[in-house]
């Protein structure tokens, strides 16, 4: 009696166990289409394309995704039936297309695999902070076209004339005119040579004597104040040097392995 309720009992349970598979199948696919079925695999990985890109999924999105995969279906099942599938030109692009998703998931996984550490990124901004020395200067300037338009300028300036007020009116350069002339902080290479020269002479309060030929025009400068050269705190640059840093790493590893083929290949360069 014993072993016969065992018995019952194990056969119900391999009949419930039976007639759940095709459920448990079923779960896996999203629709089934001219009788194939869609697996919800493909509305997955359509998702992690779209994280990839930076976009934020949700519910609406994640019914979109599998809205898409269904029409796919519909539509690669139609050219498939038209003979699409077989013309040689849909064949070479199928490769390329193999040949892209396969070097993207190889680079993906080698990021994954070689991130790049706190220290390395530290390192880095250490090593750019010690070259960042120096002196910055905040300049003003009225740039105009001609030399003897900056002189009368000079000399209604030195008879009392705002300096901000004349670079607002008669400066062409139309991103520090509109400010009165304020450049900001900066180092002189960030100018070109002889703006730079010329401004890095100037005492605090100064203005140049004569007008600064470049190839803008002609420029009266005058020198605002300077400091030591600012350096940003590691925490609010990290990302963008983990993200240099990342491209280079990759950068190499292609380098390598292109460098180990075996080829007759001449690449451009080389």
């Amino acid at each position: 009696m014993i072993r016969k309720s065992f018995v019952a009992r194990a056969s119900a349970t391999a009949l419930a166990a039976a007639l759940l598979l095709p459920l448990a199948a079923t779960a896996q696919n999203i629709a089934i289409v001219n009788g194939k079925a869609v697996p919800k695999v493909r509305v997955d990985t359509l998702l992690q394309q779209a994280q990839r890109a930076g976009q934020q999924i949700s519910p609406e999105m994640q019914g979109m995704a599998k809205d898409e995969v269904v029409r796919r279906e519909i539509f690669s099942q139609e050219a498939v039936k038209r003979g699409i599938a077989a013309q040689a030109d849909y064949k070479a692009q199928m490769e390329l297309a193999r040949e892209s998703i396969l070097i993207r998931e190889l680079f993906e996984d080698f990021k994954r695999k070689n991130p790049v550490s706190d220290a390395e990124a530290k390192a880095e901004y250490d090593k750019f902070k010690a070259q960042a020395t120096g002196t910055e200067y905040r300049a003003s300037h009225i740039l105009v076209e001609g030399e003897d338009e900056a002189k009368s300028l000079i000399a209604q300036i030195k008879g009392g004339a705002k300096f901000e007020d004349l670079a607002k009116a008669k400066s062409k350069d139309p991103g520090s005119g509109a400010n009165g002339g304020d450049l900001d902080f900066a180092k002189p290479e960030s100018y070109v040579p002889e703006f730079g020269q010329a401004m890095s002479k100037l005492k605090k309060g100064e203005m140049t004597e004569a007008p600064v030929k470049t190839q803008f025009g002609f420029h009266i400068i005058r020198l605002d104040d300077t400091r030591d050269a600012q350096f940003p705190d590691f925490d609010g640059v990290k990302a963008q040097i983990q993200q240099r840093l990342a491209q280079v790493k990759l950068q190499k590893f292609q380098d390598d392995m292109r460098k180990a083929a075996k080829t007759d290949y001449k690449f451009a360069g080389q």
